[in-house]
């Protein structure tokens, strides 16, 4: 098992220290293309896949609302330039029918023999929702991308026409070229924070993705739930805590702006795990790895685990004995936090 010694990596640490995939699924996270210049934003999105790919990441997350770049013309870019990643496309069904989303999984699927995740959205900014004239309610919205995630589902599995009638969407004898073979098939993931997001997971046989509490506050996989669920978290980890916490105290600092955009955030969202986490303390506790300084400060939209590689792993190694097999990692700033993160999940899975 690979162990760093210091905060800079020896030149032949980086491509040795893999995340072992059998037991679970992890996805590290595309750059925004709000976050940087347009002329160097492709070769960063390319960087950053392959760092993925290196440490053995099933998949990457690719972003999307209305202020970035298209998630599908991105995921293509990263099928050019890896052999093994899988994008983890953000499907937003208010921008396309179901049918250009099915048609873009096979299109891919034909051309590059990949796989493709699809991350579907039931919410988003209600902004963005607002200005696209949508103002369907929280509820309704998953019971859409249950239809929306179905219609999908059955356009690419079936070699002969489909037809459905829902409430939101109505097709007849549709058919789907190229066909996708099964090897190809999209896994297909959802938020699970509330009812409404796991009765969605359940009827369209999606992996639930929550934004976790502390692994010994966390309730886990309840008995019963009848689909596969994951955690979406931050992890800064180095050989000591002190090191760790000096390293994200720097990369997130506390600032009043970002708690005020926080602030007007909340204002506008009716995401259950967004209130959720905005009632818990954003406040350091050296002696705990869980923390939610970023998220309050407007950096990222995920809780953090900071500490020791050993103590981190043994917080990842709660929530997988909770039942969490999938777990999506925030945006990475260096080839080198990748691989202190995969230092953790090899401890974690080793113990």
């Amino acid at each position: 098992m690979s162990q760093l010694q210091s905060t800079s990596a020896p030149a032949d640490f980086y491509g040795k220290t893999r995340i072992g995939l059998d037991a679970i699924d992890v996805f590290s996270t595309c750059p925004q293309s709000t976050a940087g210049d347009p002329k160097t934003y492709r070769q960063r999105v390319v960087e950053v896949a392959r760092w993925s790919e290196r440490i053995g990441c099933r998949g990457i997350l690719v972003y999307t609302d209305n202020s970035l770049a298209d998630p599908w013309l991105v995921s293509q870019l990263i099928l050019e330039h890896t052999a093994t990643l899988s994008p983890l496309v953000a499907v937003q069904p208010i921008y396309m029918h179901p049918y250009t989303a099915a048609k873009k999984v096979a299109t891919l699927g034909f051309l590059y023999g990949r796989r493709i995740y699809l991350n579907m959205l039931a919410g988003g900014f209600r902004n963005d929702l607002v200005a696209l004239g949508d103002d369907t309610p929280h509820d309704e919205r998953y019971a859409r991308t249950t239809e929306y995630t179905l219609i999908i589902r059955k356009l690419l599995k079936s070699p002969s026409g489909v037809s459905f009638e829902g409430k939101f969407y109505h097709i007849h004898n549709l058919k789907m070229s190229p066909q996708l073979p099964p090897s190809l098939q999209p896994g297909i993931l959802i938020s699970g924070s509330s009812d409404a997001g796991m009765a969605a997971a359940r009827a369209i046989d999606a992996t639930a993705i929550k934004y976790p509490l502390p692994p010994n506050e966390e309730r886990g996989v309840e008995k019963g739930a009848g689909v596969p669920c994951g955690v979406r978290v931050g992890i800064v980890a180095r050989h000591s805590a002190e090191e760790a916490w000096r390293v994200a105290l720097e990369r997130f600092p506390e600032t009043r702006e970002g708690q005020l955009a926080h602030q007007l955030a909340m204002k506008v969202s009716d995401s259950e795990w967004h209130k959720q986490l905005s009632s818990h303390s954003p406040a350091v506790d050296y002696d705990h790895p869980y923390w939610l300084g970023p998220f309050h400060n407007y950096r990222t939209f995920c809780p953090y685990l900071v500490g020791s590689y050993e103590r981190v792993a043994r917080e990842i190694a709660g929530y997988i004995g909770l039942g969490y097999r999938t777990f999506i990692l925030d945006i990475p700033p260096s080839e080198e936090e990748l691989e202190h993160t995969a230092v953790v999940f090899r401890e974690a899975l080793a113990g």
